[in-house]
């Protein structure tokens, strides 16, 4: 994959994300912040089932999606996707700041926006702020999307199962925070949302402005065991292997 098509894939999916996004905020600032579609069919559904366990397990998942884990995954992106301990520096830097920056600008818009979240009464864990988006859905949900990318650029046919993983991880701090009562359903969505178009305005700027010796680097997977070592003979050409 080249500078152009990087660009062009993460100009879309992002422009996509963001006028989905943009319909979604649009709706909720003119609902007044009230509950929308299945919003308390989802709180309902997760107050009536809350064995301690599962509350314990989901207060465990949601946990990863705010303070150092997300920012750790976003290095180790960073990481994966240099060659080089020079760009492997600054990929993780790149990275940082694509998910510092997508935080302040989720502020931005929750202070823009100010849903209140669901009634205390239905809370399992601390919350604290307005609703839309949801910041642990979006946090995870941008270092999730940083990692991934970092895999399919660095092996694009390979690591399907890692890949599989780390989007589980994403979506399911998403759901937990319906399941814990602290977030309305369509505040994860939004965060996802969010991420998504934070996420490819972030590729499509590094893929126009990066230095091109920097960005060959990142976007040019790295061979398999075996390929590139076997060079074949022009003078061997249409001859038959010796009997």
């Amino acid at each position: 994959m080249n500078r152009r098509d990087v660009a062009e894939v993460a100009g879309s999916v992002g422009l996509g994300a963001w006028a989905a996004f943009t319909v979604l905020a649009l709706v909720v600032t003119g609902r007044a912040g009230a509950p929308l579609w299945l919003d308390d069919r989802f709180l309902t559904e997760s107050v009536g089932h809350r064995p301690e366990e599962a509350v314990a397990l989901a207060r465990g998942v949601t946990a990863t999606g705010t303070g150092t884990v997300p920012y750790l995954l976003a290095v180790l992106a960073g990481a994966v996707a240099g060659r080089t301990a020079r760009t492997r520096l600054l990929a993780s830097a790149l990275a940082l700041a694509c998910l510092a920056a997508g935080q302040l600008l989720r502020y931005g818009v929750m202070e823009a926006v100010r849903r209140p979240r669901p009634p205390r009464g239905d809370w399992t864990a601390h919350a604290g702020g307005w609703a839309f988006p949801s910041g642990h859905t979006t946090t995870a949900a941008l270092a999730a999307g940083l990692l991934i990318v970092a895999l399919t650029l660095r092996a694009p046919r390979g690591a399907t199962a890692l890949r599989t993983a780390v989007c589980g991880w994403g979506l399911l701090v998403g759901l937990t925070r319906v399941y814990l009562g602290v977030h309305w359903f369509t505040d994860v969505i939004g965060g996802w949302l969010f991420a998504a178009g934070w996420l490819g305005v972030c590729l499509c700027a590094a893929a126009h402005w990066l230095p091109a010796s920097l960005l060959t680097d990142m976007i040019t997977p790295t061979p398999r065991p075996g390929e590139g070592h076997a060079t074949e003979d022009p003078g061997r050409r249409g001859r038959s292997r010796p009997a």
